[in-house]
């Protein structure tokens, strides 16, 4: 049925019918219920096209992350997908390449075809976000620019008790591998320094800038040169990558070197033994983030609220135990 349609039978004209859909509040209640209950007699329903076109909105959000296969993004790509779908938004998701070099232009170029955008855990300088943020309304995720809307998991609750857990198992020496240069790690990283601080525990940090499975591979090599019986790792894909070439080196994990994760992705049961980690609530964080991006557009607004702040917590399973009445063998 074509909007002509629903004008004769309702009486009026097709640009009065256009308004019913696009400016509702312009229309007389009377000639506006006339015109629904035509409408819904034809079973018509304006183009979603062209009803956006006359909003001056697309209808469509987009989501930025740096990796599309890691399963924290995953997590929050999934929440915002069903929360935008709740409120009639299509999604666009787009990723970042290894090295993060496109992520700024991919982002750039995305903004420029959606309402609004999310941006997780970003690599980018603030200057590129603020500019990305001149072309469309933005929220980020794990990542604090003043006047940005924000959703953060500092984690910082969460890592302090990691830390305190391998502390009260025995462990003084505790390595932490060191993620990509982003928000979340250096909230991490700086938590760890001052619980080992705190604590008296030596703290050592192997820097493997990468939050993938390899990089705990990687990991798990490093920290065999070192006499560190506690390892806290960036993520749980690091996690499982340090459990399982501890493991393939004759390494018992938890016996003679206990594992942390973070994220509490599906991967911390999955693996072997199963992954003491840091709970973050990425789908809570995910749906937060675009409930802000809808309300802002609704509402038209420049300058972002106070981030939203959400809390973590140590969920503890079997890949810690106390650490080693000896002294760990030498693996290197």
């Amino acid at each position: 049925m074509s909007v002509r349609q629903v004008a004769e039978q309702a009486g009026v004209s097709p640009a009065t019918v256009s308004r019913v859909f696009t400016q509702p509040d312009t229309v007389a209640a009377e000639t506006r219920r006339r015109v629904l209950a035509v409408a819904e007699k034809l079973q018509y329903t304006p183009h979603p096209v062209a009803r956006s076109l006359a909003r001056g909105r697309t209808g469509n959000l987009g989501i930025v992350v740096n990796d599309i296969a890691n399963s924290f993004a995953a997590v929050i790509i999934k929440a915002v997908q069903e929360e935008a779908r709740h409120h009639g938004c299509a999604l666009f998701v787009a990723g970042a390449e290894r090295d993060g070099a496109d992520e700024f232009p991919t982002a750039r170029a995305l903004a420029a075809q959606v309402d609004g955008l999310i941006l997780v855990s970003p690599g980018m300088s603030e200057s590129e976000v603020r500019s990305i943020a001149a072309i469309a309304p933005i929220v980020l995720v794990n990542y604090d620019i003043v006047g940005v809307p924000a959703v953060l998991i500092p984690a910082e609750e969460g890592a302090a008790q990691a830390v305190e857990h391998l502390h009260a198992l025995g462990h003084r020496t505790i390595a932490y591998i060191s993620g990509p240069p982003i928000y979340s790690n250096r909230t991490r990283l700086h938590t760890f320094r001052g619980a080992c601080t705190r604590l008296s525990v030596n703290g050592l940090e192997i820097d493997v800038g990468d939050a993938r499975f390899s990089a705990g591979v990687r990991g798990a090599d490093l920290v065999l040169a070192t006499p560190a019986t506690g390892v806290l790792a960036f993520n749980d894909e690091v996690a499982v990558g340090v459990v399982n070439r501890l493991t393939d080196r004759g390494v018992r994990v938890p016996d003679e070197v206990s594992v942390v994760g973070f994220d509490d992705t599906g991967l911390a049961q999955m693996v072997r033994p199963r992954l003491t980690t840091v709970r973050l609530p990425a789908a809570v964080a995910g749906r937060s983030a675009t409930r802000i991006l809808l309300e802002r557009l609704a509402a038209a607004a420049s300058d972002g609220p106070e981030p939203l702040r959400l809390a973590s917590e140590l969920i503890v399973r079997n890949s810690t135990g106390p650490a080693p009445k000896n002294a760990r063998p030498d693996h290197s």
